[in-house]
């Protein structure tokens, strides 16, 4: 009698779909970035604005350079022409109105030349001496709503009509970059002027910033 040999049957098991599959996957890569993300994370440490251990671009400009120009600017000002006697108001209790006109940014970077004017602004009203008018401008006001309440009482005859400020402040930030080996040099001039209502300039300062670094580094 013949024996006729037996056929194993391999029992196949069921494949795993497609779409748990690239679930799995997804859920692997989200926890090994999540557990790079938290391994490499660091806490945030506070340092003063004004010390030297604050960051600083060779391209751009940073928080030390805006107290840099803001300081010379305010020292500048207030020895040279409001301490001195020469400033002249027609503001309340006899302090000068000052506005802020046009800061020009010469520069290849996108910069707020609000943070220079305001840190200016603040100290000139520190003295006491000098009142700002938040309502006129070139762009606009500042404080829009304060600027239509001035408008609705000067119409209505309860507040008279305002005359042109006392000065006006401007300024133009300009930027030269130079390039040697590896080697960048930025610098930055800052230049202010303040001038009465009848256009003439009673002072004007001057802040030079100059910075080296590699190319694209960031040091202290």
């Amino acid at each position: 009698m013949e024996v006729l040999p037996c056929k194993v049957i391999a029992k196949r098991s069921n494949p795993i779909p497609v779409s748990m599959n690239r679930f799995l996957v997804s859920a692997l890569v989200a926890a090994a970035v999540a557990v790079l993300l938290g391994g490499c994370s660091t806490q945030a440490t506070y340092v003063d604005p004004g010390s030297t251990r604050t960051l600083s671009n060779v391209g751009e400009i940073n928080v030390q350079d805006w107290n840099m120009a803001s300081e010379s600017m305010i020292n500048s000002l207030i020895s040279k022409h409001i301490n001195s006697g020469n400033l002249k108001g027609s503001g309340p209790d006899g302090r000068a109105v000052l506005a802020i006109s046009r800061i020009v940014n010469n520069t290849s970077i996108q910069i707020d030349t609000d943070i220079l004017v305001k840190k200016i602004r603040v100290a000139l009203l520190g003295t006491g001496k000098v009142v700002a008018d938040i309502t006129a401008g070139l762009g606009g006001p500042e404080d829009p709503l304060a600027a239509e309440a001035k408008r609705e009482a000067q119409f209505l005859g309860t507040q008279k009509v305002a005359a042109r400020p006392d000065y006006t402040l401007s300024g133009k930030i300009i930027e030269n970059r130079t390039r040697q080996g590896n080697r960048n040099e930025s610098t930055y001039v800052f230049q202010m002027a303040l001038a009465t209502r009848d256009g003439l300039a009673v002072w004007e300062e001057e802040k030079t910033i100059t910075k080296q670094g590699k190319r694209n580094a960031i040091g202290w």
